[in-house]
């Protein structure tokens, strides 16, 4: 049966060809467009999810967000390992992904996605998917989402088109957690990673201002790469497990 067949009512699969810059073998990504109005909580039973218990007295919004990713993961899961699993969910409410695969879900206004990986190519995936934030809010959320080298590092960017820059910066930031903190299991924040600089053909590199652990130190530099795509960043960081760290 075909993936699309299998969705709820209120999921429409997605195309997810996405032309990243440099394409990665062996790490599909899946998308499903949702109308978390349309969601009836007996979905979650009909397609075999269960509903973690932080989620039964949450609106709508969240439960569609929660159940369309892990749609997402169960299918990209099934491409890569064979067994459409769905990931559980851990105290940190991380997802737990099944032994030998690594992977990250993201949603954003109405979308949902998921990449996972073979853990003997790569020892952990970040993705994340931001709407692009109007001008107005993005310059209120400077300060707390770009360092003082940053500001000054990209103050053209700034000026010129500040919301679709710092919702990159924002979701670049994102991706940089998710793909370490399964590495690492420790949390950090914008000011502990900084943004050395990005390329219009969708590539970008970040730096670690902060230990996390031997291997995951300050200065560390980690290859990123994004899609900007109908109003929409969807950022990208995947760690090799043959390869150094920050390669793709």
């Amino acid at each position: 049966m075909s993936f699309k067949a299998t969705l709820p009512a209120f999921c429409t699969e997605r195309d997810d060809c996405l032309p990243w810059p440099r394409p990665l073998p062996d790490l599909p990504l899946v998308a499903v467009d949702f109308d978390s109005g349309g969601l009836q909580d007996q979905d979650f039973e009909h397609c075999g999810v269960e509903m973690p218990s932080n989620l039964h007295r949450a609106v709508a919004k969240r439960k569609a967000e929660y159940l369309a990713g892990r749609l997402c993961a169960r299918e990209a899961l099934r491409k890569v390992i064979g067994m459409g699993a769905v990931p559980g969910t851990g105290e940190d409410r991380a997802p737990q992904w099944p032994a030998g695969s690594v992977g990250s879900i993201t949603h954003s206004h109405g979308k949902a996605a998921a990449i996972v990986g073979a853990a003997p190519h790569y020892a952990s995936v970040g993705l994340d998917m931001e709407h692009l934030m109007p001008d107005q809010r993005a310059l209120k959320l400077t300060g707390q989402v770009l360092t003082k080298a940053e500001q000054d590092r990209f103050g053209a960017a700034l000026a010129d088109t500040p919301g679709e820059f710092l919702t990159l910066a924002f979701s670049l930031k994102e991706t940089l957690f998710k793909a370490l903190y399964p590495l690492t299991l420790k949390r950090f924040y914008f000011e502990h990673a900084e943004l050395l600089g990005w390329q219009a053909d969708g590539t970008a590199r970040l730096r670690l201002l902060t230990d996390l652990s031997e291997q995951w130190c300050c200065d560390r530099e980690l290859d990123a790469q994004f899609v900007n795509r109908n109003g929409q960043i969807l950022s990208l960081i995947a760690i090799s497990n043959e390869t150094s760290p920050g390669s793709f």
